[in-house]
């Protein structure tokens, strides 16, 4: 079975970002493997470790995403695909499309995962842009995966504690999140084996792409501003009471 990972280089949740310019910002904090992709490749290293076959872990991003890629290798992934580009962010469009052309050029997908959603940009549009772009069905919220007969039936999860059961036919792309699996660690022999395995980068012009060439761009970004300090009331319980009541209407909250 050949399945595709689809992974993307994000900072790291616990970074402090720093706004740089009108729509940059700082890149020198850590980039992780966005962690609802780590998800989707567990789940497709443990069907491969199953039915036999190969998982191919795919990324659109600067040459520094090679270090994302190296991650998905160690922790099992039999090949890595880089379609390089200059731009901080994409849009999910552009994505989709290189995605898919990168998947195709390569090989003749099975079944294709990614995370339900990215922790930088959260657009969630990827997984189903790009499912339109292959011509497959597409789940998210995945949270169980059963293969057989050509189909998978896939438990999702709809909000509110609800879940839902979906059988599609294969090939499909399927969004993962917390709760599918619990995605390994990659151990220091891994991590030095990765390094000898295969990293294929390709440019965005070797796809028939322009980069930066997405249907939308972010104009600015804004710092979220720091919180002030807190003021804590002395006096009995009624006597902060009133100056709490006096605050808020200097405040103009009431």
């Amino acid at each position: 079975m050949q399945i595709y990972v689809c992974i993307k280089h994000v900072p790291d949740t616990a970074a402090n970002i720093k706004v740089e310019g009108p729509a940059g910002f700082d890149e020198s904090v850590k980039f992780v493997v966005n962690p609802y992709d780590e998800y989707g490749l567990e789940e497709a290293l443990q069907i491969t470790a199953k039915t036999g076959g190969e998982v191919v872990a795919v990324t659109v991003g600067k040459e520094s995403a090679v270090s994302s890629l190296r991650t998905a290798l160690a922790v099992g992934a039999a090949r890595g695909i880089l379609v390089k580009t200059n731009a901080q962010f994409l849009d999910s469009g552009l994505t989709s499309r290189a995605l898919q052309k990168a998947i195709q050029q390569d090989g003749t997908p099975d079944l294709v995962f990614m995370g339900k959603q990215s922790v930088d940009s959260e657009g969630m549009q990827t997984p189903y842009r790009l499912a339109k772009e292959l011509d497959m069905p597409v789940v998210t919220e995945v949270v169980g995966v059963e293969l057989g007969d050509g189909k998978a039936t896939v438990e999702r999860e709809t909000g509110g504690g609800v879940r839902e059961v979906m059988e599609v036919s294969l090939p499909c792309v399927l969004g993962a999140t917390k709760g599918l699996n619990e995605p390994r660690y990659p151990k220091l022999p891994d991590i030095l084996k990765a390094k000898k395995k295969e990293i294929k980068q390709v440019d965005m012009a070797d796809l028939g792409l322009e980069d930066g060439s997405g249907n939308t761009e972010i104009l600015e970004l804004t710092q979220i501003p720091e919180r002030s300090g807190a003021t804590m009331l002395e006096g009995s319980p009624r006597e902060a009471s009133e100056k709490l009541v006096a605050i808020l209407k200097e405040e103009k909250v009431i």
